[in-house]
């Protein structure tokens, strides 16, 4: 399998990092079924130590997935590695990752450490990790800048330890290709035991390079690219999934590289993420962006119209986006829908039909046609619907306009009770939510982000609003849909507040045996 290019998805860890609000449980776990569906090899799924929130969703994703090696990361300590263990072991097959810092830089200024103490504790956790599983993969934090002559040394001595996989990350996304290739070539030219591991690469985008010194390295030898949909991670980003792996699909003659990607998830694995992590999309952005297939000049749109190729070196087709077009309105049966999800890449497993099918009448008696955008934006907010919301909203009505005071009142759901609340505000929305706040009585939450998103086109497209807000010293992300802006923004404070709702239930709990690390024994 000298070939085959491992793809190792860590969006659910690095690409988590870099968002305004932490994804709940149910978030994470949606995306973990997206990525393996998409065919990833193995996802990071969190840093289980960090909180019990993590530690949980770690737990639910290695216990649901079936396809795909779940990973948890861990730094050099005890405590780290034996919470992955434990988080992770409710799977088949897990992997533990866990890292160090090498470059002088960082053992100097940051650990504060001799080269000889660091390489001890990178020996020693990988022992640690080997307790829990045979499947360990260390990293060398900052690679890129690290001594050759110390990082050989590393890399040797992790192998020995009983590490399965080496990572080398450009953590700062400093070096160019010839240069990462070449610390690639290095390793497996002076690291005697190399052959006894995978090599692997985990590439940042600080100068645009991620991608192109990932390429760098698979060439040179490596054979696991480290990288998140959309490029999501820390400052600019990570090597991006869905361009490595149109990259070695389309220039397969060339490279003589496979994955186990199915691109045909790859554009609708890319707006779910999106949506989840509300971070949007570049327009172009290659392979996903809006923009990516689009042609304008009047040369390229002639040259398409006669043979696609001219312009296309992909087909919209092989990344999951239909070109096809249909009416759809309120005259239109359960079949043309069905339809039109198979034609969009959905299985019927994949979306309740009678719930998909009651949500598109009511839109459309709202904006008349219905087009495909509209169809995903409805399975993708019946998908976030809490199962047992602790609240609902169960009635909305808002006064605004010229030289009144707009005013909102509401009825909210909260668990077995329903109350309704009155109030004013500086426009409809503030007014809702402050009828909101009161009907709820929850102190201390502050919005920090509101965003308001225009999903299709037209003064009848749905509008969606994206919240952040802070509570007890967390953000939590909510989002909403409607036709009604006020509406739309209703729906995500109630989503949030579902959110911390879950939190509050997750923190109160953390002492039960389910989240509980078990401690064994500190002799290395």
């Amino acid at each position: 399998m000298n070939d085959r290019i491992l793809i190792f998805d860590t969006t659910l860890r690095d690409g988590e990092q870099a968002l305004l609000a932490s994804l709940t449980i149910k978030e994470k776990l949606q995306i973990a079924v997206a990525l393996e569906r998409l065919g990833v090899d193995i996802i990071e799924a969190g840093f289980p130590v960090s909180s019990p929130g993590d530690f949980k969703s770690v737990q639910e994703i290695a216990r649901n997935i079936k396809n795909a090696t779940v990973c948890g990361l861990a730094r050099s300590l005890y405590e780290d590695i034996d919470a992955c263990g434990e988080s992770l072991k409710v799977a088949d097959h897990f992997r533990i990752h866990t890292f160090i810092a090498t470059s002088d830089i960082h053992v100097n200024t940051k650990l504060r450490k001799s080269q000889a103490d660091v390489l001890e504790m990178a020996v020693k956790a990988v022992k640690r990790a080997r307790r829990y599983t045979d499947d360990v993969e260390f990293s060398c934090e900052d690679a890129g800048r690290t001594d050759m002559d110390y990082l050989c040394r590393m890399v040797e001595s992790a192998i020995t330890a009983g590490a399965t996989t080496i990572n080398i990350p450009d953590t700062v996304g400093y070096t160019i290709p010839s240069e990462f290739g070449g610390i690639i070539q290095t390793l497996f030219n002076r690291v005697p035991n190399i052959d006894k591991a995978v090599v692997s690469v985990h590439c940042h985008n600080d100068l645009g390079l991620a991608v192109a010194n990932s390429l760098a390295a698979v060439q040179q030898g490596a054979r696991q690219i480290e990288c998140t949909v959309n490029g999501l991670g820390e400052r600019a980003g990570n090597c991006s999934l869905e361009e490595v792996a149109m990259i070695l699909q389309t220039r397969h003659a060339i490279l003589g590289f496979d994955t186990g990607i199915n691109s045909h998830e790859i554009s609708r694995t890319s707006k779910l993420i999106s949506q989840l992590c509300n971070m949007p999309v570049q327009g172009n952005k290659a392979i996903v962006g809006a923009n990516a297939f689009s042609h304008s000049s009047g040369i390229h749109q002639d040259g398409v119209l006669k043979s696609k190729e001219t312009y296309e070196i992909m087909t919209p087709e092989s990344v999951g986006i239909s070109t096809g077009h249909l009416n759809m309105t309120s005259r239109s049966g359960r079949h043309v829908i069905q339809h039109r999800m198979q034609e969009l890449g959905y299985m019927s497993h994949d979306y309740d039909l009678e719930t998909l099918y009651s949500s598109f009448l009511a839109l459309a008696d709202k904006k008349g046609q219905i087009f495909d955008y509209d169809l995903e934006a409805l399975v993708f907010f019946d998908q976030q619907k809490h199962q047992e919301a602790y609240y609902s909203l169960i009635y909305l009505h808002a006064n605004s306009g010229v030289n009144i005071i707009p005013s909102a009142t509401i009825q909210v759901q909260i668990g077995d009770k329903l109350e309704t609340s009155t109030a004013v505000g500086n426009g409809p929305v503030n007014a809702a939510y402050n009828a909101v706040i009161a009907a709820t009585g929850i102190k201390g939450l502050e919005i920090v982000d509101f965003k308001l998103d225009s999903k299709g086109e037209g003064s009848d497209a749905l509008a969606q609003v994206s919240v952040v807000v802070e509570y007890n010293g967390r953000r939590f992300n909510g989002i909403g849909l409607a036709t009604d802006i006020v509406e739309s923004g209703v729906k995500a404070l109630i989503y949030v507040l579902n959110n911390t709702h879950m939190a509050d239930q997750i923190d109160q709990h953390k002492q039960l045996k389910g989240n509980k690390v078990v401690k064994i024994s500190n002799k290395p």
